[in-house]
């Protein structure tokens, strides 16, 4: 047994002698004609429309963008999806797995050792040995140790184990794709919420306007000063309006059950606290926003399509060191025979050598290479394609941003003169110079005008939710395109 250092340390030069072996297939770097390295060159600028809610000439936002509405009922509803949410433990798990991977692909080859033994007692065939009378039985015994060190030549493991870190870092893109997501949902939810509330109060305040209304002209028709047209004219305006409730309740309620289920809970769980709001959160600054090339390093599935690339680009060296032979070298110390005898130089064997294993490869195996390398340009075409994406969507994202935000202010504006007009009409009934009617149906401008603002309001916290999730926010700090790709 005092063999066994001086195998390992012949295994050990053999493998510091092979160690400048080279790895066929292509070294991955970021393609120089791909969409993101030319986004890159040319600083792709995010136009924010004239709109002072953004700020496109400033570094966006790194981290908790919701934080930015200062609302502690909003952070605490985050951090609990965060914690609980069912797609995040997903995306750990996946994570988990992939890192898991890697460390496999990383233990693939190098030196590997094993040790056997065993005892039995037995009778060995006389005619195998060509003897003519039975043998006695014997106890015997058998045992040993071999050590083998794959010789990774062309690469093969080299390359696997970089598509498989790839993986594990397009996956780890693919977590703080689903981070970011759930969050802007979570948000989206509870605004969804406080704004269904406020509509609901509006419609509900324009049903008792037009209720009022209703029984004016009836009262008036009882009196022989109305017809019974008008009468059924207003009351098929209180249907109307009547009518519009419902609908505004079961998507309030379902923004309740969608946020009880991003909270990891079941729809009677909705939080009180949430579905109490009647005001949502407003933003205190502006939205920062930065240019197109910090954009693209930013975003999760920027990242993630680069990933993949790198991965894609690894296992075509994989698939073309498959052309190459696989060679081993092991050696081999043990003892076989009697077990009285055992341990006795009479009993001791050893073996090294290399052992070289080779299919002559044929057109499958070139076939393979091809299906290969066609993965790695389906790969780089979706890379293009989801940075193309990326831009395409942010800058939609800050168009209708800043078009809603106009039209809200048109709204508000409209909302503030028929406040002032029902306002005026309301002296003027109250000092008889004008029909109560007058006063009613100024009354019911104002109403339409909230309900519209009310609406304009939520779609404008719906686009700024669409605005930081395009922006990537809420990703892992420091982890970037460039960063990832660096390392390789």
């Amino acid at each position: 047994m005092k063999r066994l250092p001086l195998l390992h340390a012949m295994l050990g030069c053999m493998a510091v002698a092979l160690a400048a072996c080279t790895s066929v297939g292509p070294d991955y770097a970021l393609p120089k004609d791909s969409a993101f390295t030319h986004a890159q060159t040319r600083s792709v600028p995010l136009d924010g429309q004239g709109s002072d809610a953004v700020a496109p000439k400033q570094a966006a936002l790194e981290g908790d963008w919701w934080k930015l509405y200062d609302d502690a009922q909003l952070n605490a509803l985050v951090a609990q999806a965060l914690r609980a949410n069912t797609e995040l433990r997903v995306a750990a798990a996946r994570l988990q797995q992939a890192q898991a991977q890697y460390a496999q692909a990383r233990a693939a080859g190098g030196l590997n050792t094993a040790i056997d033994a065993s005892a039995a007692r037995g009778r060995v065939s006389a005619e195998s040995l060509l003897q003519p009378e039975q043998l006695p039985v014997y106890n015997f015994a058998d045992g040993g140790i071999s050590v083998s060190y794959q010789l990774d030549l062309f690469g093969r493991i080299r390359r696997g184990a970089e598509a498989a870190h790839a993986n594990a870092q397009a996956v780890q893109a693919a977590q703080d794709l689903a981070r970011i997501s759930v969050a802007a949902a979570v948000a989206g939810a509870y605004t969804e919420i406080c704004h269904g509330n406020h509509e609901i109060a509006v419609a509900q305040h324009s049903l008792q306007l037009q209720e009022r209304s209703r029984d004016i002209v009836a009262r008036l028709q009882a009196a022989g000063r109305g017809t019974p047209a008008e009468v059924a004219r207003a009351d098929a305006q209180v249907a109307t309006l009547q009518a519009a409730l419902p609908p505004l309740r079961a998507r309030t309620r379902a923004a309740g059950y969608e946020l009880a289920a991003l909270l990891g809970l079941t729809p009677d769980q909705v939080p009180a606290r949430a579905t109490q709001c009647a005001e949502a959160p407003v933003l205190k600054q502006a939205i920062p926003v930065g240019d197109g090339a910090a954009l693209l390093r930013r975003r999760p599935d920027v990242r993630r399509a680069e990933r993949t690339l790198a991965a894609a680009t690894a296992k075509v060296g994989v698939a073309t060191a498959a052309l190459y032979p696989d060679i081993r070298l092991g050696a081999s110390l043990g003892a076989s025979g009697l077990l009285d005898d055992f341990g006795k130089p009479v009993t001791q064997e050893w073996s090294i050598g290399p052992l070289i294993s080779w299919s002559l490869p044929g057109a499958g195996a070139h076939a393979r290479v091809a299906a290969a390398q066609a993965g790695a340009k389906v790969a780089l075409a979706e890379f293009d394609h989801v940075v193309l994406e990326a831009l395409r969507e942010t800058q939609t994202a800050l168009d209708r941003y800043a078009e809603d935000l106009r039209r809200e202010a048109a709204l508000r504006t409209a909302r503030d003169r028929a406040k002032t007009a029902a306002s005026d009409e309301r002296r003027l009934y109250q000092a008889g110079r004008r029909p109560y009617l007058s006063s009613l149906d100024a009354e019911r401008t104002l109403a339409s005008a909230e309900a519209a603002l009310a609406s304009a309001s939520a779609q404008v916290s719906q686009d700024q939710i669409h605005l930081f999730l395009a922006l990537g926010g809420g990703w892992r700090r420091g982890t970037e395109v460039a960063a990832s790709s660096a390392s390789h």
